[in-house]
């Protein structure tokens, strides 16, 4: 009988413990503070890379999860996103489709060993996640194949592309792409400052150009 009370009051005291124990584990928001001050404290300044990379915005802390963000704040993410995107200051969103194409297969840019952060230093890196051109026989496929972009959305003069809607949605998307998916994996080029006007347009036109080889 006495072996049996001690093993009752073991057994107790151990529930006990594990129930302390359990009550003084950090809540989700202290440990997500935890695991900021650690990541930080494994990044340092080096060359135009600086720690302040690792800041959040409302976009990038709502979709850095295992799961989707609520409709509601998808809808607002989508909806500051968009609030970011300025149209060409001359009215005017096509460049030099060959410039495009550069800056397409163009990698290079915001590595801490580059010189300068500045957009003319940068490419656009397209072929990572997409198919350009029909004769490209490597690219990356996280992204739709861009081949007949223009061509296939209707887009034949480009007397006047500024009244075509998708003129208006693809500038939209080179410049800050969570506007129109909030967790979107695209570089925001206009937004976070990784392309100026120029290098918008000159892309723009190698989407949307008839002469670009994309629309072949």
């Amino acid at each position: 009988m006495q072996r049996k009370h001690t093993l009752i009051l073991t057994g107790a005291l151990l529930a006990t413990g594990l129930i302390a124990g359990c009550a003084s584990l950090p809540s989700p928001a202290e440990l997500d503070a935890q695991a900021a001050v650690m990541i930080k404290s494994s990044f340092r300044d080096q060359g135009i890379a600086k720690v302040d990379r690792l800041n959040q915005d409302l976009g990038q802390a709502a979709c850095s999860s295992d799961k989707p963000p609520a409709d509601d704040m998808a809808r607002r993410v989508e909806a500051e996103a968009m609030a970011t995107i300025r149209p060409p200051a001359d009215g005017k969103y096509l460049g030099d489709w060959r410039e495009g194409e550069k800056l397409a297969q163009n990698g290079r840019g915001m590595t801490w060993t580059d010189a300068s952060a500045a957009p003319a230093a940068n490419g656009a890196q397209c072929y990572n996640c997409h198919q350009i051109g029909k004769e490209e026989i490597s690219f990356g496929t996280i992204g739709p194949s861009l081949y007949n972009y223009g061509k296939l959305r209707g887009v034949k003069d480009v007397a006047d592309p500024a009244s075509a809607p998708i003129v208006q949605y693809t500038w939209g998307k080179l410049w800050n792409s969570k506007a129109y998916s909030a967790c979107s994996n695209m570089p925001r080029f206009g937004h976070a400052k990784l392309l100026d006007e120029q290098q918008l347009k000159h892309l723009m036109a190698l989407l949307l150009d008839p002469k670009s080889p994309v629309n072949q």
